[in-house]
């Protein structure tokens, strides 16, 4: 730019001083009265311009060596002002001079950006029991708050809290108290009963390209397990999770380590490993020892529209209570297809999962011989004897707003193994936006001890404030 700016002004110099030499330098006679004061004037604009010309040049001249070094301080600025958009503070005042200007660069975040993320959801249904028409027939079945927030560029810190309200369960073995579910004890009428579901401390891109995890957490047995019941396909959880687990996500206090095993060619494989404390009351009953879970997933991209998740969840821990003391053990298998068209994404899309579970050392149950009335018998002992289940669910889109969807679950009593459950759930959901579902459900349970099924037909509608919606991941 400089090197051009030098070559053009000598040029411009040359052609004005000869434009005023040749007119200076025609003679008197010509000029004579007969110049007009327009052509004076040109004279005199045209020396002036001479003179500035000339004084542009020298001062190029003097400051060329000097140019570089400005326009690469002026970048320097620019990129600081840009650093300090980013993190939310006031560019720099350079116009006061080094003298005005702070002797340092602060490192802090603004106070906006250090408030968290925050989230709230909730879920309200309504429905009808035809077995049991005392029920309530409305229920505010929780409200969840999130707080979530990157504390830095190596760490990040995640908190749900919930507010579980009264209601029908879905029980697959036994009965329910008519009228109103099982609450928590000292619950109020038409109350509820908040639980820190989760609150961890996590650090991502660890040597090795490793995670971990500490505080309480909901675990990687299996990817269902992980998802808010806000979240879920469906307004509860498999029948095998139900009756091996319970109604709530396997989630307990301790440490989780994941890394992607990176020398298994085509496709992405993540391998977890987690101990946390036993505290699980269905699988673990009073033992404190630590429980030890190993979850493999692994993921393939088939076609540019179809995609394989597999994985496979083992957990083993100790079983206590006051006759006895074995160990446990957890397996569970499950895979996702999913079908998604890429032009076609918002309109089209099929979603098919499934798994296996099976829980190794069941609980020994008694019961009173007919040989010998008043005598009682073990059947098993303690630690012996399995437990199978399997569930299975698809989802298919029809539209941006609405999607079908039915589920078939089976499973056996973890406590009576010769007992047995079903379930089938047809679906329809209606997404009026991204912040607001609403979702009727039928629900047909049957149970080999019971000679009824029992149905429900439930109306479930959902809402998200904030950030974080129904995360599924």
């Amino acid at each position: 730019m400089i090197h051009t700016i030098r070559r053009t002004i000598p040029c411009a110099a040359l052609a004005a001083a000869a434009t005023a030499f040749l007119l200076l330098a025609t003679p008197a006679s010509a000029r004579g009265q007969a110049v007009p004061d327009s052509v004076r004037a040109e004279l005199d604009r045209l020396r002036a311009r001479i003179d500035s010309l000339e004084a542009l040049v020298r001062r190029i001249e003097a400051e060329g060596e000097a140019a570089p070094a400005a326009e690469a301080a002026d970048e320097l600025e620019a990129l600081r002002a840009a650093a300090q958009a980013a993190a939310g503070q006031e560019p720099a005042d350079t116009a006061a001079g080094p003298e005005a200007q702070a002797p340092f660069q602060g490192r802090q975040r603004s106070l906006q950006a250090l408030n968290p993320e925050i989230s709230v959801t909730g879920d309200f249904f309504g429905h009808m029991n035809t077995d049991d028409v005392d029920e309530d027939p409305f229920v505010m079945r929780e409200v969840e708050f999130a707080f979530q927030s990157t504390l830095d560029p190596y760490s990040r810190a995640k908190i749900f809290g919930s507010v579980h309200g009264t209601g029908p369960e879905l029980v697959p073995f036994g009965e329910l108290e008519h009228g109103h579910a099982h609450g928590e004890e000292g619950e109020e009428e038409g109350g509820g009963v908040f639980a820190i579901e989760e609150a961890y401390l996590e650090w991502v891109g660890l040597p090795g390209g490793l995670s971990l995890k500490l505080g309480q957490f909901f675990q990687r047995f299996g990817q269902l397990n992980r998802w808010h019941a806000h979240a879920l396909p469906f307004q509860s959880r498999s029948l095998p999770h139900l009756a091996f687990i319970g109604e709530e996500p396997l989630g307990q206090a301790g440490a989780s380590v994941s890394t992607l095993l990176p020398f298994l060619p085509g496709g992405a494989y993540e391998a977890t490993v987690e101990v946390t404390r036993s505290s699980n009351e269905l699988l673990f009953g009073e033992a404190a020892e630590p429980s030890v879970l190993g979850h493999l997933n692994a993921f393939w991209q088939l076609t540019p529209s179809t995609d394989l998740d597999l994985g496979l969840s083992w957990l083993h821990g100790d079983f206590a209570d006051e006759e006895h003391r074995f160990g446990r053990d957890l397996q569970g298998v499950e895979a996702a297809f999913t079908w998604r068209p890429p032009q076609r994404a918002r309109y089209r899309e099929l979603t098919v999962r499934g798994g296996v579970m099976r829980l190794d050392g069941l609980v020994p149950h008694e019961e009173e011989s007919e040989e010998e009335p008043g005598h009682e018998e073990e059947h098993l002992e303690a630690g012996d004897g399995n437990a199978l289940g399997a569930w299975s669910l698809a989802e298919l889109r029809l539209s941006p707003r609405w999607i079908v969807g039915a589920r078939f679950d089976w499973t056996e009593n973890p406590e009576e193994p010769e007992e047995s459950a079903w379930l089938l759930s047809p679906t329809l959901t209606w997404w009026q936006s991204e912040w607001v579902r609403i979702r009727l459900e039928y629900d047909l349970l049957g149970r080999s001890a019971l000679a009824d099924d029992e149905s429900r037909l439930w109306l479930w509608a959902s809402f998200a404030m904030g950030p974080h919606k129904h995360e599924t991941y």
